[in-house]
C-alpha cells in the first residue's frame, strides 16, 4: 500500500542518469560512508562523492526537533536522497526532501487498516521504532506487538529486521503514522488450530503468577500451567497440552522440562492488503472479547 520503502530496500540505482534524476526529483539511495566534523554526510553514488549538508540530513534537524545522533547513526548504512545540485567535484543531496515527500504521501494516502512494510531501527522497553519509508520513523507500542505479553520488544524484534505492520491511524497535525502489529499474527482460533490436546511442544515462560504460569506457545497464543519451581520469565520449556477450550479461550498445560533458551519466532497470517476489523476472540467465547476496529480510527 506504501510506494515509499524503508531505507535499504530500494532497488539498485547503478543505471540511473544523475542529471535526469535531478530534473525529475527521483528518490535515490546510497551508502553514507562517513560524517565530517560539521555533521555533513558523505555518500557514495556509484563511485562519485555526494554530500548531504547537515540540515538536509533528516527532517527536524534545522529546528532542533531531531538530534544530530540521527545523522551520526547513518554512517555505514543506506540513505535515501534527492539530488539538488550537480557540481564539478561533488553532488549536493537532500535526505530531508525525500523524507518529506514520503511522509506527505503517507499522510494523504494511508488509511487505518492498511498493511505496510517497515524496518526495525531502534528498540526501547516501551516499544519499537521503525522506518516506514525513506527513513520516516513510526512507532509500535509494546502492547501492540503481540497478544502474548512480553517484557521488552527485543523478545520479538531485532534492529534491521524487516516486518509488516498495520496503520492504526495517521495524524496530519503531528505528522505521524501510528502502527500496530499483533493483528497480523493470527486470531486465537488460527493459532490454536496449530496445536492439539495430547501433544508436547515447546513454549516460553511469559508470566509467573500465584495461581499458575503463563506459557507462550505462539506470539498470539498462551496457555496456563500449574506452578513449577526453578523457572523464570523468558525460560524455554516443553509443555504437555492437556486441553484446548475455545469457549473460554483457554489452553491448559503441564510443564514437562526446562529447555535451553531460544529466541521467539513468529509467522504472519496476513502480509499485505487492508483490514477493516480484526477479532481475536473465538465467536463461541463468552467471557472475553479482544478486537481492533480500524474503521473507527
Amino acid at each position: 500500500m506504501n510506494t515509499y520503502m524503508p531505507e535499504g530496500v530500494k532497488q539498485n540505482n547503478n543505471n540511473v542518469d544523475l542529471q535526469t534524476a535531478k530534473e525529475q526529483g527521483l528518490i535515490l539511495e546510497g551508502i553514507a560512508v562517513s560524517c565530517d566534523a560539521e555533521h555533513n554526510l558523505i555518500v557514495d553514488i556509484n563511485g562519485k562523492k555526494g554530500i548531504i549538508p547537515r540540515e538536509e540530513c533528516a527532517s527536524g534537524i534545522a529546528s532542533g526537533k531531531t538530534r544530530d545522533i540521527a545523522i551520526l547513526s547513518r554512517v555505514g548504512k543506506p540513505v535515501c536522497f534527492i539530488i539538488t545540485d550537480i557540481l564539478e567535484d561533488k553532488i549536493i543531496l537532500s535526505r530531508r526532501l525525500a523524507q518529506e515527500q514520503a511522509l506527505d504521501y503517507m499522510l494523504n494516502n494511508l488509511k487505518s487498516g492498511d498493511i505496510i512494510s517497515a524496518c526495525v531501527t531502534h528498540l526501547e522497553p516501551f516499544g519499537a521504532f521503525v522506518d516506514i519509508g525513506c527513513g520516516v520513523v513510526s512507532f509500535i507500542g509494546i502492547e501492540n506487538i503481540s497478544v502474548s505479553r512480553i517484557t521488552h520488544p527485543s523478545e520479538r524484534f531485532e534492529c534491521g529486521q524487516m516486518i509488516h505492520a498495520v496503520v492504526l491511524y495517521t495524524d496530519k497535525e503531528t505528522k505521524r503514522v501510528h502502527l500496530t502489529h499483533r493483528e497480523l499474527l493470527g486470531t486465537w482460533e488460527q493459532n490454536a488450530s496449530l496445536f492439539s490436546a495430547g501433544e508436547t511442544v515447546r513454549g516460553i515462560v511469559r508470566s509467573i503468577e500465584p495461581y499458575g504460569i503463563f506459557i507462550e506457545l505462539a506470539p498470539n497464543l498462551s496457555g496456563l500451567s500449574e506452578r513449577k519451581t526453578g523457572l523464570n520469565e523468558g525460560d524455554s520449556v516443553s509443555v504437555y497440552i492437556k486441553s484446548i477450550i475455545p469457549e473460554r479461550m483457554k489452553i491448559k498445560l503441564n510443564i514437562i522440562d526446562k529447555l535451553p533458551k531460544t529466541q521467539s519466532k513468529f509467522n504472519y497470517f496476513i502480509k499485505s492488503g487492508h483490514i477493516d476489523k480484526w477479532v481475536y476472540s473465538p465467536e463461541c467465547c463468552d467471557n472475553k472479547y479482544i478486537a481492533t476496529n480500524f474503521i473507527e480510527n
